[in-house]
């Protein structure tokens, strides 16, 4: 007989009164055969947003710190929620809405034998060129390290959200997780230790709102880029003792990723060496640096959904891809700013698009 876990959504809100209460309310709307609740983990909210969820039926756990991070928000729930209440522990960002059946997948998932479980993030706007860049680059990153990698019998990467833990390993993974920028990374790492496989549900999806201007996009890669160069230096000689040592070349493999330079700033650097290549006449030829060009931007087309081309918006997210190198840059002399605030990403009210259908 299929048994239904009972699970617990928690849903992270930093200061986000408007967009919580349409993502509570959409998951308490959620249909599941099992048990499961709504928690949000308040850090910041407004007094009568508290109220206002609660009327809904939605759990508010209220979360203090002096500086805030999602990993202690978490962490700190997940002490005061009783450890035999659920099997299961799903995590939304605050402006995700639930596919029709994500809890009912990850339920299946669990009873196939896993205990972590990532969802298909995908955009429910792309109503601006950064957001449709934003919504590209997702999806590469799902093809490439999630899909790509399950389906060679891998583990699949986190992406902060949509994702299920079993709930008692959640909270032993959460255990000193400290002010990292970059929780869902730690994680990473923590579970590729424990040689524990990360499922994907590539036909599970979880909305998520893309950013739609070059300020929330340069905030949003601060973090992003902070975190990667927090866990490359944090892990970079561990990964060869987990190689050497143990064989986990998993563990090797989410190094290695760390060491890759972000797409976009690859793109603008093979661009740069290939221009240079035509006035210095050392190094490698013209040739040599427009066939590196040629072959990444191939790769990430291939990676990239075929529905993706079918918008007209393609062109004029390839036109902005100038601005977006040159915001790349931005975050690279700003990731202090993220080792000492908590540079979170402002979200709006949206309902799912219809350009999402997938």
């Amino acid at each position: 007989m299929k048994k239904n876990r009972r699970i617990c959504v928690l849903i992270p809100a930093y200061r986000e009164n408007e967009v919580v209460l349409e993502t509570s309310r959409a998951a308490m709307n959620h249909q599941y055969n099992g048990e499961f609740d709504v928690y949000v983990i308040a850090d910041g909210l407004l007094p009568e947003t508290v109220s206002k969820l609660k009327s809904f039926g939605v759990n508010v756990i209220e979360v203090f710190f002096e500086k805030s991070t999602k990993g202690k928000a978490l962490s700190t729930a997940l002490d005061q929620i009783p450890a035999n209440k659920y099997d299961i522990a799903a995590i939304l960002d605050v402006d995700n809405i639930m596919g029709s059946d994500f809890l009912q997948e990850v339920n299946n998932a669990f009873g196939a034998g896993y205990r972590v479980v990532q969802a298909h993030r995908t955009a429910k706007n792309m109503d601006s060129s950064f957001a449709f860049l934003d919504a590209c680059n997702e999806e590469i990153n799902n093809h490439i390290y999630r899909k790509g990698h399950f389906a060679v019998g891998m583990s699949s990467a986190l992406i902060g959200s949509g994702m299920a833990f079993g709930f008692s390993y959640l909270k032993d993974l959460l255990k000193g997780i400290g002010e990292t920028v970059g929780e869902d990374k730690e994680l990473d790492f923590r579970i590729v230790k424990d040689q524990e496989r990360i499922c994907y549900l590539d036909k599970v999806y979880v909305y998520d709102e893309k950013i739609e201007n070059a300020k929330v996009f340069t905030q949003q890669r601060t973090r992003w880029i902070a975190a990667q160069v927090e866990f490359l230096k944090k892990y970079a000689g561990e990964g060869v003792v987990q190689l050497v040592k143990h064989g986990n070349f998993e563990f090797f493999n989410k190094v290695v990723q760390a060491f890759l330079v972000p797409r976009v700033l690859l793109i603008g650097i093979l661009g740069l060496f290939f221009l240079s290549s035509f006035l210095l006449p050392v190094g490698p030829s013209p040739l040599f640096w427009g066939i590196q060009l040629v072959m990444l931007s191939a790769a990430l087309f291939i990676a990239l959904p075929a529905r993706f081309y079918k918008s007209k918006q393609l062109v004029q997210a390839l036109v902005q891809l100038p601005y977006a190198l040159f915001c790349m840059v931005k975050a690279l002399f700003q990731i202090k700013k993220a080792k000492t605030s908590f540079l979170s990403t402002p979200h709006k009210v949206k309902s799912v698009s219809a350009e999402v259908n997938v």
